[in-house]
């Protein structure tokens, strides 16, 4: 493809953002036969089809996604060039795509990630969440820059990344009013028989947690179970039960969910790692996270 033309690119971005032909028409104030065929040219450039048809809709190939990522950052950068010219304004954000797995507390996530925005360098945060494999899989294609997990790589897997420690974090029990009253005697003890709400069984903390109800002898009553943590509060704050927080984030859950902590901090401890495509760390927004993180964790 020695030379791209970009109205082809454009046609294709808007296809493929919209989701469909007969939306991207609106969108152009184009025919679809038009758009189809500037598709088609497209393709013909490429040497492989962007779209495959499934039912009435199109879903991108693999060399199509990888041809959206490219016009994704090309329009981008010309709605900033626009922009630009217009207010004078002459800094243009850095983009950086971070990977978080479901399992990771949506706080944590925020207090690691939000002092890249207030750094001197602009940046344009991207966060998608997903399974460890999923984002793995993404990572290893360029998709993502980061990946924030609560765990590190798991052995045996083909896949070109390095996890870097940035932490852990205590956990303590919360739960709304009337269940810290009923509970708050006797505890760990009266934890037994208890109505809990705990993260899914692939989770490193509910394992720890049943480790520690072992040793206590308490046997609680599981009535739920959450990959989502922030699913797992909602369902908290409603008074389904008691369910684990991490103490890096008491002060804020207590006053987002209204509901109480009960009895001290737990010696189990939810660790927290960045995934990167490189061991050593060269992207800026990267290492400022990393080493502000560890800095946050170990104040805690």
């Amino acid at each position: 493809m020695r030379h791209l033309n970009y109205n082809h690119l454009l046609y294709f971005w808007t296809v493929a953002s919209e989701g469909s032909i007969a939306k991207a028409t609106e969108s152009l104030h184009l025919t679809p036969q038009t758009i189809s065929g500037q598709l088609k040219l497209l393709e013909e450039a490429v040497g492989e089809p962007l779209f495959n048809r499934v039912g009435r809709g199109l879903v991108l190939t693999e060399t199509g996604h990888l041809v959206f990522q490219y016009a994704d950052e090309i329009f981008t950068l010309g709605s900033e060039l626009t922009s630009r010219i217009k207010t004078g304004r002459v800094v243009i954000p850095a983009v950086l795509t971070v990977g978080i797995v479901n399992a990771i507390p949506k706080l944590i996530a925020y207090r690691i990630l939000s002092p890249v925005l207030e750094s001197d360098v602009p940046v344009r945060l991207e966060c998608r969440e997903g399974s460890l494999d999923s984002l793995l899989g993404d990572l290893a294609v360029h998709k993502l820059d980061l990946i924030l997990s609560d765990c590190s790589i798991p052995g045996g897997l083909n896949v070109k990344a390095f996890s870097h420690a940035l932490g852990d974090s205590e956990i303590q029990m919360f739960g709304k009013s009337d269940l810290i009253k009923r509970f708050q005697k006797d505890f760990p003890n009266s934890l037994h028989g208890a109505a809990m709400l705990l993260p899914t069984r692939d989770n490193p903390i509910r394992r720890g947690l049943e480790d520690w109800f072992e040793q206590q002898d308490i046997t609680p009553t599981v009535v739920a179970e959450f990959e989502d943590s922030a699913l797992m509060k909602a369902f908290g704050a409603a008074g389904s039960g008691i369910f684990p927080v991490p103490a890096a984030t008491v002060s804020e859950v207590r006053a987002m969910y209204n509901v109480r902590p009960l009895g001290p901090l737990i010696p189990v401890k939810e660790a927290y790692y960045a995934i990167s495509p490189e061991r050593k760390l060269r992207h800026p927004a990267v290492k400022h996270i990393i080493d502000d993180a560890r800095k946050l964790l170990t104040d805690e």
